[in-house]
């Protein structure tokens, strides 16, 4: 076995005694995830937006793009929430690059995952005491959830982990929405698989303990689009997709049919200025469709400071060092025009 075991890692509860959330925070958040699950519900006619970066690469770039959209959040309050996205892990198709803060708080240093459970810890909570935000963050590990678990108001779980058992039984024991994206082979079956096993309970083993759950209402879908067997990108927000997607749910026996839409990734193929045409299509369709209108609760927007991308070490401030997203002046005429129409 070529595995060289480095050091035991804290385990969540003492991260959490090292690092704790003040109980004004989290009576604020608690409140905040009340009014995110009304929307899920269908008690609140808000929109919501999970906007931010592809990669919470940076501390100091990620918490000025924040509290921009603090700023934003005010003018859009009455039509929009928005959730900032603070992806702290990310999946990698070969394994190779990037892994996200959790892995190299330094993005030009090596891997260090003890200072990484901390770095990302820090984040989260700056992001909530600063600007009153709960962010979502993708559970790329569900073992390392707890790490954070009093800090997310959404999660989201990835194209390549959707169809993984482990996932699929952790994510029935949030009490937080959890979007399933549909894999990158486009099925939706599998999606909806997934979102069925989060909803139901579970008894499983996590972290060494013998668990009981009593499933997740609130898992839903995220559609991002798909590749098929030639590598070729397709969308699938398309008012024929969501029409799909409202029947799929109606011969279901789910609760609380929801899906947001990834504006990026396959349904754009990665041209972040799609983004602003998609979200508006998007729209379009919920005006044209009362069916459309009541699943859709929501976009996910990959947004940062600069626009596109950059190698890790061009230096850059604000400027995605994975997949290219919209800069901030885009973005936040995106978010206006989204709300002038609702």
């Amino acid at each position: 076995m070529n595995m060289q075991f480095i050091r035991r890692l804290p385990i969540p509860q003492d991260i959490k005694k090292e690092y704790p959330i003040d109980p004004k925070l989290e009576k604020e958040k608690a409140e905040l995830d009340e009014q995110i699950q009304a929307i899920f519900t269908g008690e609140s006619d808000k929109f919501l937006l999970v906007i931010g970066p592809c990669s919470a690469d940076n501390e100091d770039s990620v918490m000025e793009y924040v509290h921009r959209l603090r700023r934003l959040q005010e003018v859009v309050a009455d039509k929009l929430l928005l959730i900032p996205r603070i992806y702290t892990g990310k999946p990698r198709t070969t394994g190779d690059g990037y892994k996200g803060m959790l892995h190299q708080p330094d993005p030009t240093g090596t891997p260090d995952l003890l200072k990484g459970i901390v770095a990302i810890r820090n984040l989260h909570m700056r992001v909530l005491r600063e600007t009153g935000f709960g962010s979502a963050d993708e559970m790329l590990y569900p073992e390392n959830y707890r790490y954070l678990n009093d800090l997310l108001s959404y999660v989201a779980v990835g194209a390549r982990s959707v169809e993984n058992q482990f996932h699929r039984l952790t994510s029935s024991g949030l009490d937080i929405p959890v979007g399933m994206k549909n894999p990158t082979s486009g099925d939706l079956s599998v999606m909806m698989n997934s979102i069925t096993a989060a909803q139901h309970p579970h008894a499983f083993i996590y972290r060494n303990w013998e668990v009981q759950t009593k499933g997740n209402p609130l898992a839903h879908a995220i559609l991002r689009g798909y590749v098929d067997d030639r590598g070729n990108s397709y969308p699938n927000y398309h008012y024929e997709d969501l029409k799909h997607l409202c029947a799929i749910y109606e011969k279901s026996s789910l609760k609380n049919p929801a899906v947001l839409i990834d504006t990026n990734h396959s349904n754009s193929s990665k041209k972040y200025e799609e983004q602003i045409r998609i979200a508006n299509e998007i729209l379009h369709s919920a005006r044209h469709s009362p069916e459309i209108k009541k699943i859709v609760k929501g976009l996910m927007i990959e947004s940062y400071l600069v626009d596109g991308a950059q190698s890790a070490g061009e230096g850059t401030f604000g400027k995605s060092i994975t997949d290219p997203c919209l800069g901030w002046e885009k973005s936040r005429d995106l978010v206006l025009q989204l709300a002038y129409q609702l």
